[in-house]
């Protein structure tokens, strides 16, 4: 019998994704293990394997297709000796939503198992006078459809705002629609949320507002959405304190010069590495959580995850917006290893080639914009994790020395930290720690 081949979750959170392209074609032989395609999630493109042999017969969802739902048949998979004409005839085209039912697997990538599946929406029903969504005692739970949850995160809605339209004022696909036009009804009693992420204006509040051909509207892409939804959940969910302190980067400057020029070459004449201050941070902020574990933490409402090692996320910047590979065990490797280590993250980040668990989870992340000019700044907590450290520019600044005025390289870094799991004396113990290793980089090799 012929094989549905499905589109895969490529992480536990996704939903669905862009089929970027078949690298086999109909009539094409398959054997386990071999790449069929590659599938564009919001932050990376990953490489499909196949595990099931046989012979192409269809492809479903052509290449280029977007928010193709995990589990959507996108091709069928002819076992051996079976007709491949008739197990063609046997395709069914999913379209780009959840679908019914669950079906067979045929294929996914390395680690990737598929997403449960979502009940179908119910049909839109318009009461003449639509009633409060229902509420459990005590609660300000807000019944609505699976379709409708999907939506609303989609759109960076709180759909605690609105009031349902479909049966005992259940909010169905239909209200959150209404919500990113301007038109959505808000939910009697509901409290004003000042997080919440305002709906997309329409084209006529648009037009009432900028002149006609002053602008050009470009749609956000699953980026740009994800980075949204994430950060703005943090400021709701995370109470942030910020703590800042100015490091004197004297003395890293001058080894960092020195290692460089001691790089051994190949015979080419390429450095084997070459250190940034960055390096020295990542390596600084790893070796600080371990001298201060309790800051090494995640808050869940199970309980603390206190985590045996420091897994250090770095922000780096893409094409509309931003990623957080993640270096791991920064505690224990050295820094020509972090070095070479992140300048192939960073290289594969941009080219979208990151793997899910090179940019999930972490302990902590760092932030620098040193290289912007940017004196200071606060960073937002990336959850799971407690802390982020924002990192400035290194520059030359009067400090007074032994009561004399004198000239130093001054870098300030402030920690943002999540209150519910760091608390001030331990985030600045954490940040002191980071101080006396950044301003002493001998420290770090021994």
């Amino acid at each position: 019998m012929p094989t549905n081949i499905l589109m895969p979750a490529l992480s536990p959170t996704m939903e669905k994704g862009n089929l970027a392209r078949w690298l086999k074609k109909e009539g094409d032989k398959i054997k386990s293990g071999d790449v069929i395609a590659e599938i564009e999630t919001d932050k990376a493109t990953m490489e499909y394997e196949a595990v099931d042999e046989g012979t192409l017969a269809k492809i479903v969802v052509p290449e280029g297709t977007q928010d193709v739902a995990v589990n959507a048949v996108i091709a069928v998979l002819a076992g051996e000796g079976e007709d491949v004409k008739a197990a063609a005839g046997f395709a069914k085209a999913a379209p780009a939503k959840a679908p019914d039912t669950p079906k067979p697997q045929a294929a996914s990538p390395k680690a990737a198992a598929p997403a449960p599946q979502s009940a179908p929406a119910p049909k839109p029903a318009a009461p003449s006078q639509p009633a409060q969504a229902p509420r459990s005692e005590g609660s300000n739970r807000v019944f609505s459809s699976p379709l409708a949850r999907r939506l609303a995160k989609d759109a960076g809605l709180d759909l605690n705002r609105l009031q349902g339209s479909g049966p005992h004022g259940r909010v169905i696909a239909r209200d959150i629609e209404d919500a990113k036009s301007g038109k959505a009804v808000a939910r009697p009693g509901a409290a004003p949320s000042g997080g919440t992420i305002a709906p997309l204006m329409s084209d006529a509040q648009i037009r009432a507002l900028y002149e006609d051909g002053s602008y050009e509207l470009v749609p956000h892409d699953g980026m740009r959405r994800t980075i949204a939804q994430r950060l703005t959940a943090s400021v709701q969910t995370v109470p942030h304190f910020y703590e800042t302190m100015d490091c004197d980067i004297g003395r890293l400057v001058a080894a960092r010069e020195e290692i460089n020029a001691a790089a051994p070459k190949d015979k080419d004449g390429k450095p084997a590495y070459k250190l940034s201050v960055n390096d020295f941070v990542i390596k600084a902020l790893a070796l600080a959580l371990q001298r201060v574990p309790d800051a090494n933490v995640s808050w869940t409402e199970a309980g603390m995850l206190k985590h045996k090692h420091s897994d250090v996320g770095v922000a780096v910047a893409l094409p509309g917006g931003l990623i957080t590979p993640i270096v791991r065990n920064a505690e224990s490797k050295s820094l020509s290893a972090i070095s070479n280590e992140m300048r192939d993250l960073a290289a594969r980040a941009r080219a979208r080639k990151l793997k899910p668990n090179e940019y999930q989870g972490g302990t902590t992340s760092v932030s620098n914009l040193g290289m912007y000019g940017i004196k200071d700044f606060t960073a937002l907590i990336n959850p799971p994790q407690s802390t982020i450290l924002a990192v400035g520019a290194g520059e030359e600044r009067a400090v007074v020395r032994n009561g004399q005025l004198a000239v130093a390289t001054i870098m300030s870094v402030t920690l943002s930290c999540d209150h519910r799991s760091v608390d001030g004396a331990l985030g600045a113990e954490l940040i002191g720690a980071f101080k006396k290793l950044i301003e002493n980089p001998v420290m770090m090799v021994v």
